[in-house]
């Protein structure tokens, strides 16, 4: 099981390790800056975090030491429209939005997504970046716009474990995109999803979902999940087609989603009211798990908040280990919770957080 949790927060990167007494608070890095969102290496030791200064901008941290010391990075910057240098007429990267190790034979090797919806490349750990320009250019940009921001968010993205060639992006109010050349060329995928914040004529176009989350299953890769902003949906054909998944209890709105790493039918899910009531249902925090690939849910309050919670997981703010049995979740309102048994049940670890971003296990 995995034994340390970062908590992405608003002020700092908190991290907790697993001890004989349970979860213990080990070490706060950057205090008092907004973390946005964290990436941890497979060897134990290689950390990235984006944090977002406001007036401040965009920052990049590396840690090859666990997090004893660190060094700055550039953040990705978006080009002119020559390719050369970015200057003043080029978009501003409002925010990192998501991380990810592009290509498991080469450790450095590293993809971003901000905000606008940019999706960018480092071969060296973040110490360099270039943008990809094929998604950049893709016809059906014209048809994105923000979803609850102004600007556009690449907030998923998923290598595909059979082909590191073959990437997802999820885009809010911009769909699924893949590319199957290595970031040359995308087509939409998320056809199948429909969108009831549309007019009527615009519902099932693919290019104008939002998907809040989504994620592509490491046991079957043919498999992915995705919280959309009006309900869940499935794909069990390779992202050739989505289809909706019914009768999902407490609500269907939500933000994150995390599937089993050894077994394709079992995700979970923490609902919320509404987009317009971003609260638990009836002020009672729930984690919903599916073990049949969404035919039934189970529906998990045990060590939860049952009254009065105010608690929102975040698209990032759910992760599951490696296991499959251990996960963490963290709210805009500060708790932090832990399962040792496959979300069973949940053991609160702290309930004075800054409001969490995003967590990160490891």
């Amino acid at each position: 099981m995995a034994d340390t949790i970062f908590a992405s927060t608003r002020k700092g990167l908190v991290e907790f390790r697993r001890t004989a007494r349970g979860w213990t608070q080990h070490a706060v890095h950057f205090l008092g800056s907004p973390v946005s969102v964290t990436l941890a290496g497979r060897d134990g030791a290689t950390l990235i975090v984006a944090l977002n200064l406001g007036h401040f901008g965009v920052k990049l941290h590396r840690s090859t030491d666990a997090g004893a010391t660190w060094k700055e990075l550039a953040p990705p910057a978006f080009p002119k429209a020559d390719g050369k240098a970015a200057d003043d007429a080029a978009p501003a990267n409002k925010g990192i939005w998501s991380l990810a190790f592009a290509d498991p034979a080469n450790p450095n090797a590293l993809w971003c997504g901000t905000a606008p919806a940019g999706l960018f490349h480092s071969p060296d750990l973040g110490d360099t970046w270039s943008m990809n320009q094929g998604l950049w250019t893709m016809p059906e940009r014209s048809k994105w716009f923000g979803g609850g921001t102004v600007d556009t968010i690449l907030h998923s993205i998923c290598v595909d474990p059979r082909n590191a060639r073959r990437v997802a992006v999820a885009i809010s109010c911009g769909g699924v995109n893949l590319t199957e050349d290595g970031g040359k060329t995308w087509r939409v995928a998320s056809r199948g999803m429909f969108a009831t914040y549309m007019p009527p004529v615009m519902k099932d176009e693919p290019s104008v979902q939002d998907p809040h989350m989504v994620v592509q299953s490491p046991s079957n890769p043919a498999v992915w999940w995705c919280q959309h902003h009006n309900g869940i949906f499935r794909s069990t054909d390779d992202l050739a087609g989505w289809h909706e998944i019914i009768n999902v209890p407490v609500s269907n709105f939500g933000f994150a989603v995390a599937v089993h790493p050894k077994n394709a039918d079992v995700a979970w899910f923490v609902p919320a009211i509404s987009d317009e009531i971003r609260a638990p249902v009836g002020g009672a925090l729930a984690a919903t798990r599916t073990t049949d690939g969404g035919k039934s849910f189970d529906v998990i309050r045990r060590g939860l908040p049952q009254g009065g919670a105010f608690d929102l997981i975040y698209r990032h703010g759910l992760a599951v280990d490696s296991t499959g049995r251990q996960l963490a979740m963290g709210s805009t309102t500060g708790g932090l919770w832990s399962s040792d048994d496959g979300g069973d049940g949940w053991t609160l670890i702290s309930a004075h957080l800054p409001p969490i971003h995003a967590i990160t296990m490891a």
